[in-house]
């Protein structure tokens, strides 16, 4: 009898995570309740939306009181924009939702980071103290640790679903909710909750008033989603990771420069299988139930430029950016007050990043050029007002992923090569006509500026980057290459194998996802026991993260 309630207890070391047995137990006895609710709408979205909290209980804990708090504001402040009677409220209204949106992201994720920069600029020794679990001591008398805050699990994703409902609902492009019950299934809903892709309300809400309707053709694909995505993340990007890429990672001055190239481009496939690989199972499981969520990757790796890229990468978030940031600033048509107060902000994250007389003067010495650069050639200040946007937004989008010189590196590097693209598609030979060498030759180097960025956005520090930087360029040793290949046979058979299947044309794979959603249920079931007997004999002792779960 214990262990069964221990089952309804939050267990930090057991979270509802699509690659533990313990998911597709709880995704059963879902279904199990949904056969019984779902042709009534009301009933069918609050009985996902109570399944999708207990799912994220279960993942974060009591942090399931922070998504209900987003949910419960952004509701009530959708329906306060739509009463108020003048512009000037409904602007304070999406104020009020914009700031304690990004309040409770900046608490949650960048506590340490600005107590650090304090410290290191005051010469103090303060420390991170978390006043809700104090408050919450105090007031109920619960017991949590107040000398650590913990970053919920998928807060960036569903704090920007709700700051964008709210945005939505004042550009009237949605209207607000009536059921606090379907909206807080909108936010929640447990598929995406902690990984996306970000939802967009005029996608989603519409949904929750279709009747539920899956046909056996829906099923197989929806099935077939998810064994594909299980098999990007724990045949493919986990086997890596154990095998090889963490291993180099964590001490890349022990490995020959041909090595450390090796395991960024492995990271490149990781990365993309692993979160991918979420996506695609999410996709599945919301597909079994009657949803459609949106595409999150359209084989990035095929890109032939960095624009091209960002098209294909993360597509949820790098239109959340484009269609919440981008445009609002200006776009491509010049730099707007607000750009300027961004490049101040960040300016102040680099200074509190390193606190000292050269940064300082790196940064004046920048504005000062910039300045005059801006004021006395109107050649110069035409280039800065149509790319400071497009600089900024990638800028902020590296800050997303986090706090760090590495994260604004790395968005920072992305935002020059869109740009560097830009002025090149202008004079290109091949602008409007690329010869299939030609086309391969762009797809490789795109995929190399893209892994090359990512020493930046995988390094645990510059100094480790500095280290794996330097092993590439002084210390190759080619001639070690047919050894190392041979030592790590099967790490690079299934590093070639990765992408090769992803450079497949997408219509062979469309052919082959029909192929297994038309055929029956018997060949279905064994090919599905033939994946997870494969997964079972591949996967490592100890299951991996989603990456993606720490932002």
């Amino acid at each position: 009898m214990d262990q069964f309630w221990q089952w309804f207890s939050y267990q930090a070391d057991q979270p509802l995570i699509f690659t533990q047995t313990a998911f597709w137990f709880f995704f059963a006895v879902v279904i199990l309740g949904y056969s019984v609710v779902y042709p009534r709408q009301g009933l069918r979205n609050a009985y996902l939306f109570f399944i999708s909290l207990f799912f994220y209980y279960k993942t974060s804990g009591l942090f399931v009181l922070l998504l209900i708090f987003s949910t419960l504001t952004d509701y009530q402040i959708g329906w306060q924009m739509v009463r108020s009677r003048t512009q000037l409220m409904r602007k304070l209204w999406l104020a009020l939702s914009i700031f304690i949106n990004l309040a409770v992201l900046v608490y949650f994720k960048y506590a340490y980071f600005f107590t650090d920069a304090f410290n290191a600029l005051m010469h103090t020794d303060h420390e991170v103290y978390n006043l809700l679990a104090h408050w919450s001591n105090g007031a109920f008398g619960t017991s949590f640790r107040a000398e650590k805050i913990f970053l919920p699990v998928g807060i960036s994703f569903f704090t920007f679903q709700t700051m964008s409902y709210a945005i939505d609902v004042y550009r009237e492009d949605v209207k607000p909710v009536k059921n606090v019950l379907d909206f807080g299934f909108y936010v929640s809903f447990f598929p995406q909750l902690v990984a996306g892709p970000i939802v967009r309300a005029s996608e989603f809400i519409p949904q929750l008033y279709t009747p539920y309707s899956v046909t056996r053709q829906q099923f197989g694909i929806a099935l077939f989603w998810i064994l594909n995505g299980l098999m990007k993340k724990m045949l493919l990007a986990d086997y890596l990771a154990v095998n090889f890429i963490d291993r180099v990672f964590a001490n890349p001055g022990s490995f020959s420069g041909f090595e450390n190239l090796s395991a960024l481009f492995a990271y490149s496939l990781q990365v993309y299988a692993d979160f991918s690989g979420y996506t695609d199972i999410a996709i599945g499981v919301a597909a079994l139930l009657g949803f459609t969520l949106p595409v999150n990757f359209n084989s990035p790796y095929k890109a032939n430029s960095v624009a091209d890229f960002w098209k294909r990468w993360h597509i949820s978030l790098s239109t959340w950016l484009r269609d919440y940031l981008y445009i609002p600033m200006g776009g491509n048509r010049s730099g707007s007050m607000f750009s300027y107060i961004l490049v101040g902000f960040i300016c102040i994250f680099l200074f509190l990043m390193t606190p000292n007389l050269q940064t300082v003067l790196l940064i004046l010495s920048l504005a000062v050029g910039l300045y005059l650069a801006y004021r006395l050639l109107p050649a110069i200040r035409k280039h800065v007002d149509t790319n400071i946007n497009l600089m900024l937004t990638m800028t902020i989008g590296g800050l997303w992923h986090g706090a760090s010189l590495n994260m604004i590196i790395w968005g920072g590097m992305n935002g020059l090569g869109l740009i560097i693209y830009k002025y090149w598609n202008r004079i290109s030979p091949w602008r409007t006509k690329r010869p299939v060498l030609v086309r391969v030759v762009a797809v490789l180097l795109t995929l190399t500026f893209i892994t090359f960025t990512r020493t930046w956005f995988r390094g645990e520090s510059l100094a480790k980057v500095e280290i794996m930087l330097s092993q590439i360029a002084f210390h190759f040793n080619g001639s070690l290459i047919p050894r190392i290949i041979e030592g790590y046979g099967t790490v690079f058979a299934f590093l070639l194998g990765g992408y090769i299947i992803h450079w497949l044309p997408q219509g062979f794979k469309e052919i082959l996802r029909h192929r297994f959603a038309q055929s029956g249920l018997i060949i279905q079931g064994f090919l599905t026991f033939l994946v997870m007997v494969l997964i079972y004999q591949v996967m490592s002792s100890d299951l991996q993260p989603f990456i993606y779960f720490v932002f």
